[in-house]
């Protein structure tokens, strides 16, 4: 997650990152609304609320949680994730995506069975106080200027690859929707600049679903339920079960797979903010049962994709849209639940590869085409794609620590050149900047 030097020279001293600021982000967004960012924003609303609702939302009941306690779940993740996207969006004009963290729902899921769900949620808001102590310690940008290019973006591209790969398996299960989506993106891609590809697949995916009957049966969801605040309970065994693999989750698979994607973008990154926020997300979305809201490295991927515009500095307002719908998404759980179920899953799958298109090419070509860190590189890629998780820590993690390993081992010189292959990164909207928040050692 390293980047340019010169940019981060003159921001060590400044725990949370200077932004154009909300007053610009406001001004700004009308003119950046436009086909192509509407759309890859709803295209990973679609994305975030498909299948993540239902994996949440088949584990909650598997838990034997309540109706009640579902929906403030559903609540918890969604509210508090589509409020993370508004206020980094607004505020540094970036593509930054909030929601929470799929494996660590998995991971919630699995402990169902040893520990209440008061435990589990003592054992969230530990996780969140933890990465937010780690985010106001600077660690995270240290560690980000420190880590090879090369490795990040092939721990970008292995861990994106199979959004690609779902794209052919989506088309063997149901060809008719698939190959329509498929049409629909390169048709737009093709003849016209002003609507993104992903929007042709979009409309084109739907139709062909409604003619072929291929959507799914509405079901009634959780119905129309407030959400509650829970009351957490501490136990030191769900916080070392739980709590612990959920910050590595956190900060090593979703806000490093963002961080990465942006990098590949050539934005200006405030890692220590993406890291803060996430903390603070990681304390509030529990107060009503959720297990974490932080930043989301698929969604942000589709929002900074090319899919969002030519020009980068407009696509912030993806990200808006995208956490607008989250949030009503939260607060309206239950009709929301079963309006997007009725969607083909391999609908979901294919606009998710083809929003990628992009993001994987620029991976791929940051990855191998600078001639550095090339066999710490491929290390990285091949655990990434393994999808391999130990500890109950999913792979990107470990790409990157087998891809760092591999390179003091194998590629210690390129260390000593390694500033001459980062990017050049984009300054968004230098006018208006907020005044910086200073370290306590400033002061």
């Amino acid at each position: 997650m390293a980047s340019g030097q010169d940019n981060q020279q003159s921001e060590k001293r400044y725990l949370i990152e200077r932004g154009p600021g909300f007053r610009a982000g406001r001004r700004d967004l009308p003119r950046n609304l436009n086909a192509a960012t509407i759309g890859a924003g709803v295209v990973a609303a679609i994305f975030g609320c498909t299948g993540p609702a239902l994996i949440v939302i088949n584990g909650a009941q598997q838990g034997g949680l309540t109706a009640t306690e579902t929906a403030s779940w559903i609540f918890g993740i969604y509210a508090f994730g589509g409020l993370i996207s508004l206020l980094m969006a607004l505020y540094y004009k970036l593509p930054i995506v909030g929601a929470f963290s799929i494996p660590g729902a998995v991971l919630v899921i699995s402990g169902f069975g040893e520990f209440t769900f008061a435990e589990l949620v003592g054992a969230f808001l530990s996780a969140g106080v933890i990465v937010l102590l780690i985010g106001l310690s600077g660690l995270i940008r240290q560690v980000a200027n420190w880590m090879p290019y090369p490795i990040v973006m092939a721990m970008i591209a292995g861990a994106l690859i199979r959004f690609g790969v779902g794209v052919v398996g989506a088309a063997v299960a149901l060809p008719v929707v698939v190959l329509s989506a498929i049409v629909g993106y390169i048709l737009m891609s093709r003849f016209t600049k002003q609507i993104p590809g992903v929007i042709g697949a979009l409309i084109f995916g739907v139709v062909a679903a409604l003619i072929s009957g291929s959507f799914n049966t509405v079901e009634g969801g959780i119905g129309f339920t407030a959400p509650q605040l829970v009351a957490p309970q501490f136990s030191f065994e769900a916080i070392l079960a739980i709590g612990l693999p959920l910050v590595l989750l956190v900060i090593g698979a979703e806000n490093a797979q963002a961080m990465g994607v942006l990098m590949s973008q050539k934005y200006k990154i405030p890692f220590n903010s993406m890291t803060i926020i996430s903390g603070i997300g990681g304390l509030l979305a529990p107060l009503f049962g959720g297990h974490n809201a932080n930043i989301a490295g698929p969604m942000t991927a589709i929002c900074s994709s090319d899919q969002a515009g030519e020009r980068k500095e407009g696509r912030y307002a993806a990200a808006v849209v995208n956490g607008v719908l989250f949030g009503a998404f939260g607060v309206f759980a239950g009709v929301a639940v079963a309006t997007v179920s009725i969607l083909p899953s391999e609908l979901t799958a294919t606009l998710a590869g083809l929003a990628m298109i992009g993001v994987l090419l620029t991976a791929f070509q940051g990855s191998f085409g600078v001639g550095q860190f090339q066999v710490s590189a491929l290390v990285a890629l091949i655990i990434a794609m393994s999808e391999v998780s130990l500890l109950n820590i999913s792979a990107p993690f470990w790409s990157l620590v087998g891809g760092v390993i591999t390179a003091l081992l194998l590629e210690s010189k390129d260390f000593r050149y390694k500033d001459e292959v980062q990017p050049e990164f984009i300054e968004v909207g230098e006018d208006d900047f907020d005044e910086d928040i200073e370290t306590p050692s400033q002061r």
